[in-house]
C-alpha cells in the first residue's frame, strides 16, 4: 500500500513538473439578431486569423484558442459592428453570446469577463460542463463536481445528494431550464438512489449558488443549482460505456432549423461498487432513465420547449453475511452477522413540462411554464439478522487470526417494511423579464398543487439472549422475573400510518437589478421580494394556511484598480415552507401546523482574477453567517431524513471558504478549495449541540494533467478530505448524550484516458476514425488509496454491560472501472 501511494504521488509531481504548453480550444456560439429580433444571416464573426459567418437562422459557432485574451467582432453590411472585448475562455468551455446588431450607433457590448471566464456579480458560480463529463467518480455527474466545492459536502460516494453550508439534502433547489425537478421520497440508503435527474451529456451550462441567491430562485434555505440543457445546432451522437453502465444521447435539428431535439438514455448498475462493501449479498439493481428536451420555433417571437423524463429504479438485494472489525489495537472487536430474507424496492418517476417563450420586443421576454411530476414508490423488505459481537484474535501467527475468540453479545433482529407512496405535483407559472437602460426587472408568479398518498408500515423486533426486547417506554417497565408481566409482545420500534395530504401553494417574486458607475467603479445591485402562501389539508387533517415574505438583496462593486477584483455582499431572508416529509414526524403522523423554517443569510465575498506563470487564475473567498429560526429538527441515517415535525429549535451556521482555480497545467482547468464551518442547534432551550451536518473542515481538489510528450494521454484526479460529522444515536436515545463523530472522510478517484479523436485531432476521410468527433478509452480507480469511510453506525447491545456499541458501516473500497466515450 505504501509503495502504491508513493508511486502515485511521485507520478503526479513528475507530470506536473515536466508539463509544457499545448494549445487548447474553447467555443463561442449563439444567434445574431437585428433590432426587430430577427435572425441575421451572413454576419461576419472574426478574431485575428479565425472567423466564421452566421447561417440563414443567425446561428454561429466559432472555435477559439483557450486561456488567452480575445476580442471578437461581429459585422454586417448596413449594420454597425458589435465588439466583444477581453474574452478569456477555459479549455473546452462553451460561451453563449447573442448580440443584437443595430443600424443607428456603434455598440460596444461591455460584457465584463475575468481572466478565467465571465465574472459574476450575482453570487452564482459557473461550472464548465466538460469537466463534469470527464471527472472520475463512483457516481459521476453534476453533483460529483459540486462536492469538490468548499461549502458542499457529502460523506457518501454512492449518493447524488449533498448538503450546503450546514443544511440538509432537502434544502437545495434544482432547476433544469427553469423547471424545478424533484427526487424520490422514500429512499433511505445511497445504494438505492441510482441516477441523478440531471443527465450530464445534455448539459450546456451549470450555475450554482451556495447561499445569498436572488429572489427569483424559489423557497429553500441553502442552495440553488441552475442547469441549462443544450439547444442543438447540428446533428450529434454521443455514447459512454463502462462497467457501471451505459449512456447515449442524440442531438438533431430539422432542415428548416425550426425544430431541435435533445434526447438521452442511461442505464446504471451499482453491483460493482456495492459488492466491494463488507456486506456480502446477491445484489441486482437496475437504474434506467430516458430524457428528452425539444424546442420548436413557431416564429422569431415565439418558441416552445418540452422537457420529459421517465426513470425507473428497481432495487433487489439479498444480504448474506458481514464481518466488521473495529475497536483499538489493544481491544479489537468484531461484529459478525448472518442474514436471511431480501429487500425489493422500486421507484418509478415521470416528469413532463412545457415552456412557452414569447419575445415581445428586444427588451421584454414573457414565459409560461407548466409541469407535472408523478412518482410511485414501493419499499418491501423482510430481513432477519443474527449477530455475534466479541473479541477478535489479533495474533497473526494464530490459525484463528481475525476470528472471534469470545462472545460479548448474541442476538437477532427482524426488520419488516411495507411502504407505499404515490405523489403528484403540478406547477403552473409565469415569468417575465424587461431590460430598461442599465436595469433589468424580473417578476414571476406560480401555483403548485401537491397530492401525496402515503402508507407506512415498518417494524423492528430485537431478540437478545433468547428474549424479545420491548420499547423502553413507561408502559413496559417491569420487574421480571420476580413479578409476572403479561403485556403483549410488541415491536421494539414501529410505524403504522396512512396519510392523504394535499398542499396548495401560491408564490411570487419581483426584483430589479441595476448596474452603474460610482467614482470610476462599476457598481451592481439587485433588490427583490419573494412571497408564498400555502394551505395544508387532507383526510383527518386540520386545514391550515400560512404566508411568508422574503426580502433579499445583492450588492457588488468592481473598483477601477490595477488588480482585477470584485467585492460582493448578499443578504436576505430565506423561508422554507414545509414539504410533505417535513410535515411527517418520526411515527408517520402529519402535523399541518409546522411553520416555514427561516434562515437569515449574510454572505461577504471577494473575487480576484490574476495571471500566474502567464496563465489565468481566479481566487474566490467568502465568509458567511446564517441565523436559523423555526427549525424543524431531524435525524439523518445514511440519506434518510426523519423530521420531528415541530419548530422547537433554533440554530446557527458560520464559516469561511476559499477556492483557487485556473490553469495549473497549461490548457487545463484545476482547482483547490478549502472550507470551514460550524453549525449547532438548540432544542427546547436545552443548550447547543452539533447538528447532523456539522462538517467542520473540507478540502477538495480537482486536478487535470497530461504527459507533455503524449498530450492525448490525460489524467483527472479528484480528492476530498472532510472531518467527521456526528454519528447519530440509537433508537429512543437522547441526541444530547450521543455526540460522537464518524471518522474523517478521505477519498481520491483517479481517471486516465487516451484521446483517439477530438476537435483538435482529425483524420482523413479514408481513416476509420474519420467519423468520430470525440473518442477516448481509459480506466478509473475509485477510492485510490482504499480508505475505509463510514456513513452510519450499527448499534449493537452488549448483554453483559448493557452498553450499545457503535459499529461503523463502511462504504466502498478500491474499485477498477473501464470506460469508453465517443461522439459522432
Amino acid at each position: 500500500m505504501k509503495s502504491l501511494r508513493l508511486f502515485v504521488i511521485l507520478g503526479f509531481f513528475v507530470l506536473l513538473c515536466t508539463t509544457s504548453g499545448f494549445a487548447q480550444s474553447a467555443t463561442i456560439t449563439g444567434i445574431v439578431l437585428d433590432e426587430g429580433n430577427q435572425p441575421l444571416a451572413d454576419v461576419n464573426i472574426s478574431t485575428g486569423t479565425l472567423g466564421t459567418t452566421t447561417d440563414q437562422n443567425g446561428y454561429y459557432s466559432l472555435e477559439l484558442i483557450a486561456d488567452i485574451e480575445t476580442s471578437i467582432t461581429f459585422s454586417h453590411i448596413g449594420h454597425k459592428e458589435v465588439i466583444l472585448e477581453h474574452l478569456v475562455l477555459n479549455t473546452n468551455e462553451t460561451f453563449e453570446f447573442n448580440p443584437i446588431l443595430k443600424t443607428d450607433a456603434i455598440q460596444i457590448d461591455g460584457v465584463t469577463v475575468s481572466a478565467n471566464g465571465q465574472k459574476t456579480t450575482s453570487n452564482i458560480l459557473n461550472i464548465t460542463p466538460e469537466n463534469i463529463r470527464n471527472i472520475p467518480a463512483a457516481n459521476s455527474g453534476v453533483e460529483t463536481i459540486l462536492k469538490l466545492l468548499p461549502g458542499v459536502s457529502s460523506n457518501n460516494e454512492l449518493s447524488t445528494q449533498y448538503s450546503v453550508r450546514g443544511g440538509n439534502f432537502d434544502e437545495n433547489l434544482v432547476y433544469v431550464n427553469e423547471i424545478e425537478v424533484y427526487r424520490p421520497f422514500l429512499i433511505r440508503s445511497a445504494q438505492q438512489e441510482g441516477l441523478s435527474f440531471v443527465n450530464s451529456d445534455l448539459v450546456q451550462e451549470v450555475k450554482f449558488s451556495a447561499g445569498g441567491f436572488q429572489a427569483k430562485y424559489g423557497d429553500k434555505m441553502s442552495s440553488v443549482l441552475d442547469i441549462t440543457y443544450k439547444t442543438p445546432g447540428q446533428f450529434s451522437l454521443r455514447g459512454d460505456l463502462s462497467f457501471l453502465g451505459a449512456s447515449a444521447s442524440i442531438e438533431t435539428v430539422s432542415k428548416n432549423k425550426k425544430m431541435s431535439t435533445l434526447s438521452g438514455v442511461r442505464y446504471r448498475n451499482n453491483a460493482l461498487l456495492v459488492n466491494s462493501q463488507q456486506t456480502q449479498s446477491n445484489f441486482n439493481p437496475s437504474f434506467t432513465d430516458v430524457q428528452s428536451y425539444i424546442t420548436y420555433r413557431f416564429s422569431n417571437k415565439f418558441h416552445l420547449n418540452f422537457l420529459g423524463n421517465l426513470g425507473i429504479n428497481d432495487y433487489n438485494n439479498e444480504p448474506l453475511n458481514r464481518q466488521t472489525n473495529f475497536g483499538t489495537l489493544e481491544n479489537p472487536q468484531a461484529l459478525v452477522v448472518y442474514y436471511e430474507g431480501r429487500e425489493k424496492n422500486k421507484y418509478a418517476t415521470a416528469l413532463g413540462a412545457l415552456k412557452g417563450n414569447y419575445f415581445l420586443d428586444e427588451n421584454t421576454t414573457l414565459k409560461l411554464i407548466s409541469s407535472i411530476y408523478h412518482t410511485t414508490e414501493e419499499e418491501y423488505s423482510d430481513v432477519i439478522a443474527s449477530y455475534e459481537l466479541g473479541e477478535v484474535d489479533s495474533n497473526l501467527n494464530s490459525g484463528t487470526s481475525g476470528e472471534l475468540l469470545t462472545s460479548r453479545g448474541i442476538g437477532s433482529q427482524f426488520n419488516r417494511t411495507r411502504n407505499d407512496l404515490d405523489a403528484l405535483i403540478f406547477n403552473l407559472g409565469h415569468k417575465g423579464k424587461h431590460t430598461m437602460n442599465t436595469s433589468i426587472i424580473e417578476w414571476g408568479v406560480k401555483y403548485t398543487h401537491e397530492d401525496i398518498r402515503d402508507q407506512l408500515r415498518e417494524s423492528e423486533f430485537i431478540d437478545s439472549a433468547g428474549f424479545s426486547i420491548r420499547p423502553p417506554r413507561p408502559e413496559f417497565i417491569n420487574n421480571q422475573p420476580r413479578e409476572p408481566f403479561n403485556t403483549p409482545l410488541v415491536a421494539y420500534s414501529g410505524i403504522n400510518a396512512l396519510n392523504f395530504v394535499k398542499t396548495n401553494r401560491f408564490s411570487g417574486y419581483a426584483q430589479i437589478g441595476t448596474q452603474n458607475t460610482w467614482d470610476s467603479a462599476d457598481v451592481y445591485y439587485n433588490l427583490g421580494l419573494r412571497s408564498q402562501h400555502w394551505t395544508v389539508s387532507g383526510t383527518g387533517i386540520e386545514k391550515v394556511a400560512q404566508t411568508v415574505m422574503s426580502p433579499r438583496a445583492q450588492f457588488a462593486i468592481k473598483p477601477s484598480w490595477e488588480k482585477d477584483m470584485l467585492f460582493r455582499l448578499s443578504t436576505g431572508l430565506y423561508h422554507q415552507p414545509p414539504f410533505y416529509r417535513e410535515l411527517r414526524d418520526s411515527l408517520g403522523v402529519i402535523n399541518p401546523n409546522v411553520k416555514a423554517q427561516k434562515a437569515f443569510h449574510v454572505v461577504v465575498g471577494n473575487e480576484y482574477s490574476f495571471l500566474l506563470w502567464n496563465r489565468p487564475f481566479t481566487l474566490i473567498s467568502e465568509t458567511y453567517y446564517k441565523k436559523l429560526d423555526n427549525v424543524n429538527p431531524y435525524t439523518l441515517e445514511d440519506v434518510r431524513i426523519r423530521y420531528s415535525a415541530n419548530n422547537n429549535t433554533k440554530a446557527y451556521v458560520y464559516g469561511a471558504e476559499v477556492r483557487m482555480n485556473g490553469a495549473f497545467v497549461p490548457g487545463t482547468e484545476s482547482w483547490v478549495s478549502l472550507g470551514f464551518l460550524k453549525t449547532e442547534e438548540n432544542r427546547n432551550n436545552r443548550g447547543y449541540i452539533s447538528r447532523p451536518t456539522d462538517q467542520r473542515f473540507k478540502l477538495g481538489i480537482l486536478f487535470q494533467d497530461y504527459i507533455p510528450t503524449i498530450p492525448d494521454l490525460k489524467m483527472y484526479l479528484n480528492l476530498v478530505y472532510q472531518t467527521g460529522v456526528p454519528g447519530g444515536s440509537p433508537s429512543y436515545a437522547d441526541p444530547y448524550v450521543f455526540q460522537n463523530r464518524l471518522r474523517d472522510y478521505k477519498r481520491a478517484d483517479l481517471g486516465i484516458s487516451y484521446i483517439f479523436a477530438s476537435k483538435d485531432k482529425k483524420y482523413p476521410t479514408t481513416h476509420w476514425l474519420h467519423n468520430f468527433k470525440d473518442l477516448s478509452f481509459g480506466f478509473e480507480l475509485f477510492n485510490l488509496f482504499n480508505n475505509q469511510n463510514s456513513i452510519t453506525n450499527t448499534w449493537v447491545r452488549d448483554v453483559d454491560s448493557k452498553n450499545e456499541f457503535a459499529v461503523p458501516n463502511y462504504l466502498t473500497s478500491r474499485v477498477l472501472n473501464l470506460r469508453v466515450k465517443m461522439r459522432l
